[in-house]
């Protein structure tokens, strides 16, 4: 087999590991500290993350949706194959090099989501934005890190303790929805939520295609 090689490397802030970028043929892979954090050909769960959000929101022409981490790009993509032409997208991504990376190297793999005109990237902790905006957001998508149990970062975790979930509750327009990935289930953040306002539901989806690949979590929590 083929193996990879390095194309970039770029410091986490706050850490000490590096964020690296591999490459192996057509497939590429981001990984710190040994560990794999995400590979362009394990999307499915990232896809169903934006699609499941989607269909839950209220119809309107001008949705505006926040999403907290950038990836490869494949859930900035599906969001803007559900959403209208006056949309508005925003993507916080704490690591600028990952922004970088999108623009350099693994554009094609999602369909050059950043180049949308619907679309806003910038460079900062999608924790300030939360922070800062009320009743702004049809939607606030949380794709960082490995969920509730944070593995690069652990002030990762303030999202999803009880006081940043009711700033993601404020931050929602009413009906909007918080949408969270994680790599397994949770049942302390599930009461988290219900303890927080939002009316949860808990999806188990898989990491490639229906039936195929590991299982990942998808909460989707709704302001009443």
């Amino acid at each position: 087999m083929i193996p990879f090689e390095e194309v970039d490397r770029a410091a986490i802030p706050g850490q000490n590991n590096d964020i690296i970028l591999h490459r192996r043929g057509d497939e590429w892979s981001i990984r710190t500290g040994g560990t794999e954090l995400m590979n362009s050909r394990v999307h499915g769960s990232e896809e169903a993350l934006a699609r499941e959000t989607c269909r839950r929101l209220e119809p309107s022409a001008e949705h505006r949706i926040l999403i907290g981490g950038l990836g490869m790009g494949f859930t900035l993509s599906k969001v803007l194959r559900h959403v209208g032409p006056d949309a508005a997208v925003i993507v916080a991504e704490l690591i600028p090099d990952v922004i970088r990376w999108n623009r350099e190297y693994l554009g094609h793999l999602a369909g050059h989501a950043l180049k949308d005109h619907r679309v806003s990237a910038v460079t900062t902790d999608v924790a300030r934005i939360i922070d800062r905006d009320q009743s702004a957001w049809d939607a606030v998508i949380l794709d960082v890190d490995n969920g509730p149990a944070g593995l690069t970062q652990t002030s990762n975790n303030r999202l999803y303790n009880e006081t940043g979930l009711a700033l993601s509750f404020a931050a929602l327009r009413p009906r909007g929805i918080l949408a969270v990935w994680s790599a397994g289930d949770d049942p302390a953040f599930t009461k988290r939520l219900t303890r927080c306002g939002f009316i949860t539901e808990i999806l188990t989806v898989r990491s490639r295609k229906p039936g195929k690949g590991g299982r990942h979590t998808i909460w989707l929590g709704k302001k009443p």
